[in-house]
């Protein structure tokens, strides 16, 4: 996942503003194996696209879908129509640029899960160097509702705790101090082309439901692997589950902080008694 991110660095450093829109250019239909922007709304795309990319199979393909990662950990529900509007421009009598509004919102949702793995917004990404206008240019037209800023999100953290073997104490003590204890299989898969390296395999279930909400746990604990995956590639090996008890809280803010992760073996017989217990247990 690391490599991820240097990979789109690097694809999207060269200038924005070298592409000259003078020059001639040719539509395309989006091909089947560009994956990131197929279902975007449209179906056929400019060449050279915004960032001067006028090969197909050899540019402009294999470099979308390095963003594809990042748009998994979904960062900002725009992400892909922003990324798609330079990597795979509409085809229309005009060109359509992003709006400075939009990279903006974009930009500082997804800046910090960047930042969460050590690099910064890219430089050709600069909002300063989109049109300011709305009508001229493609800007942020959904409004999003109360509701979705209400649920829990995941967030960048420093890693949590992993605690081997933990006395029967020790856990009943995390379900007290902490807003929820859910447990929850991770898995991490071998690489494959397009697919979420880590992933929450079935159900999670609630030893302390807090203020989560149980048809949005498991995306939300996926979508913290996927933010936060210097802390998952400790958690688990690739091609290997892992069934964790997890606590933590829900920060006033919002964001979803995992404190401390006990690994449920077969042995752990202090964890199974912890689980039973807490219904009758007052801390």
């Amino acid at each position: 996942m690391a490599l991820f991110f240097i990979l789109a660095v690097l694809a999207m450093s060269c200038p924005l503003m070298a592409f000259d829109i003078g020059q001639s250019t040719r539509c395309v239909t989006i091909p089947n194996q560009m994956k990131v922007c197929k279902d975007v709304g449209y179906s056929e795309m400019r060449l050279p696209n915004f960032l001067g990319h006028s090969n197909l199979e050899g540019e402009v393909v294999p470099r979308s879908e390095d963003w594809k990662p990042l748009l998994q950990t979904g960062c900002h529900p725009q992400a892909q129509a922003f990324l798609c509007s330079l990597i795979a421009p509409v085809c229309l009598d005009t060109f359509i640029q992003p709006c400075r509004s939009l990279c903006v919102a974009v930009r500082d949702s997804c800046a910090p899960v960047l930042a969460c793995q050590g690099h910064p917004w890219p430089e050709a990404l600069d909002c300063d160097r989109f049109p300011a206008e709305e009508d001229m240019c493609l800007s942020p037209h959904v409004k999003f509702g109360h509701f979705a800023k209400d649920l829990p999100k995941a967030a960048c953290q420093n890693c949590p705790s992993v605690e081997e073997a933990p006395a029967m104490k020790t856990v009943m003590d995390a379900f007290c101090q902490h807003d929820f204890a859910v447990t929850a299989k991770l898995h991490r898969r071998r690489l494959l082309m397009g697919e979420p390296e880590f992933e929450v395999e079935g159900r999670v279930e609630f030893v302390r439901q807090g203020p989560l909400l149980p048809y949005d746990t498991q995306h939300l604990l996926q979508q913290w692997m996927l933010i936060n995956t210097r802390c998952a590639n400790v958690l688990v090996r690739p091609g290997r589950s892992q069934l964790y008890v997890l606590t933590g809280s829900v920060q006033p803010d919002g964001t979803l902080t995992i404190s401390r992760l006990f690994p449920w073996h077969k042995k752990d017989a202090n964890i199974a008694v912890a689980t039973r217990k807490w219904k009758h247990h007052r801390c």
